[in-house]
């Protein structure tokens, strides 16, 4: 069934017990683990509904203009429960771009150039230590010979592509303001259409092509996929990156009927639907707008008989 079509993924993902920020010489920002940090191999795609709301909550964070060190507390939160995005791998034209002679980019927020060097584009990912690599046109090999963990990681994370192996070492890291503005692109996408159908009836007609032109310049990227000969030949999408992942299980939340997401009317917080007419996230959130809503008449009134 076509409802089902991700049932079948290879989307292993690698976080780290903990994360910090490292600032370069010339002030980029960029979150790493922790000297020291344990790597720990998950499926992300096992369960995604928290880990998309979070990511969703985290954005609106961003477009609200909260308190820049809520915004990066929320966001280093986000990294240790589910690890880096993957930027690497989910920029380029393909995952696989360690076996061409250069890395090639679609138009993207973060990268002007549309065709760099392989090492040009790993110093992005690698800003304090290179990875020790020899690249000889299509031919790659890279060492790892000091920490026996990064090691044992990388031969048991051998059939992923080259590039998204070395993004799960201790040396890779991604840059703040390069995740901060990804998230807050994702809760535009939600925000955008669910205030579209939440306000249908109030919106004028530019206000709705505004709209919609916001999420046509919404690009997603496709994941690439496998057929597997297993009792029967089975169709398996591949997820070389966690920022892929959790887009595309977003996509399916934002457009699932039967459990919708819905902007809560008192916090703003984005929030799954019980049925399609809840408005609030929790028996607290509706009781603390009630109180609102009743002190704001309250004050109304009073005002009215004062004039």
């Amino acid at each position: 069934m076509m409802t089902d079509i991700f049932r079948n993924t290879s989307s292993h993902w690698v976080r780290y017990s903990q994360y910090e920020f490292r600032s370069t010489d010339d002030g980029v920002e960029y979150i790493f683990p922790v000297a020291g940090a344990m790597p720990d191999i998950y499926d992300p795609l096992k369960d995604t509904k928290e880990m998309v709301l979070e990511m969703v909550n985290v954005g609106i964070l961003c477009m609200n203009k909260k308190p820049e060190e809520e915004i990066r507390k929320a966001i280093l939160r986000f990294v240790t429960h589910y690890g880096l995005l993957g930027f690497m791998t989910a920029l380029p034209t393909t995952p696989n771009f360690m076996n061409y002679e250069s890395v090639y980019l679609p138009i993207n927020h973060f990268v002007k150039e549309e065709v760099l060097q392989t090492e040009e584009y790993l110093a992005y990912f690698f800003p304090f230590e290179k990875p020790d690599l020899i690249k000889k046109g299509v031919n790659s090999s890279w060492i790892i010979e000091k920490d026996n963990i990064m090691m044992a990681l990388a031969m048991t994370m051998g059939d992923k592509p080259l590039a998204v192996n070395m993004g799960f070492q201790r040396e890779y890291g991604e840059r703040y303001d390069w995740l901060r503005q990804q998230f807050k692109d994702w809760a535009f996408a939600a925000t955008t259409l669910l205030l579209f159908y939440e306000d249908a009836d109030k919106l004028n007609t530019d206000t709705k092509n505004l709209m919609y032109q916001g999420l046509n310049a919404y690009n997603g990227a496709a994941p690439t996929y496998h057929i597997a000969l297993m009792d029967t030949p089975i169709l398996v999408w591949d997820f070389h990156s966690l920022l892929l992942g959790v887009q595309m299980s977003f996509f399916t939340m934002l457009t699932d009927q039967e459990k919708p997401l819905r902007l809560c009317k008192h916090c703003q917080k984005v929030f799954i639907a019980k049925h399609p007419n809840a408005v609030f996230c929790s028996p607290r959130c509706k009781n603390q707008y009630n109180v609102y809503k009743s002190r704001a008449k309250r004050k109304e009134a009073e005002q009215e008989d004062n004039k």
